[in-house]
């Protein structure tokens, strides 16, 4: 369990199929993090969080909860791990709007760098995110994510075509921000 001042990650259990299936049908909460805004069946969320989630080699997902009411608040993921080139590429949602604009994405995403950078020895880290989640953008820039590329109207949402940017961030860069 890796803990912050306001926010704690600790494994995903089969428990969490319910909630996780709450926020996976939440529109508002996929808006941002969803190109497709499909809603599922349960046994869907099930079966994805079975086969993708809790037994995968190639990714590592964690809930976040509120440091102090225990409550489950996000989730937040190491998808796509490559060991031999020490890579991986990070997802966060949080789920509970409430928590949202408190600074909790911040925080949890930095409990899930440290574990990548200082426990998994990664060398980088990468993310994708919708042009129009300015919010998202300017974190992933104060964390030292540098953007990569962009995927030119890669995403129709709501009438209209939107880019897919492509952050990263390497270990050094990370531990350089650290100290600063």
């Amino acid at each position: 369990m890796f803990v912050s001042k306001q926010v704690k990650l600790r494994k995903m259990h089969i428990e969490d199929v319910e909630l996780y299936h709450a926020w996976r049908n939440d529109m508002d909460v996929m808006f941002f993090t969803n190109p497709a805004l499909d809603t599922y069946a349960l046994s869907e969320t099930k079966a994805f969080v079975e086969g993708v989630i809790l037994h995968s080699t190639s990714s590592k997902s964690y809930i976040i909860e509120d440091k102090e009411t225990a409550k489950a608040i996000g989730i937040t993921s190491l998808i796509n791990i490559d060991q031999k080139n020490r890579n991986a590429e990070c997802i966060i949602d949080i789920g509970e709007k409430d928590y949202w604009g408190r600074g909790v994405g911040k925080e949890a995403l930095k409990l899930l760098l440290d574990y990548a950078f200082l426990e998994l020895n990664f060398h980088r880290v990468s993310l994708r995110v919708f042009s129009f989640n300015e919010r998202a953008i300017q974190l992933y820039r104060k964390l030292g994510f540098k953007q990569e590329g962009v995927s030119r109207q890669a995403l129709f949402q709501n009438g209209n075509w939107h880019d897919m940017i492509h952050m990263a961030i390497l270990q050094q860069e990370y531990m350089l921000a650290q100290e600063s």
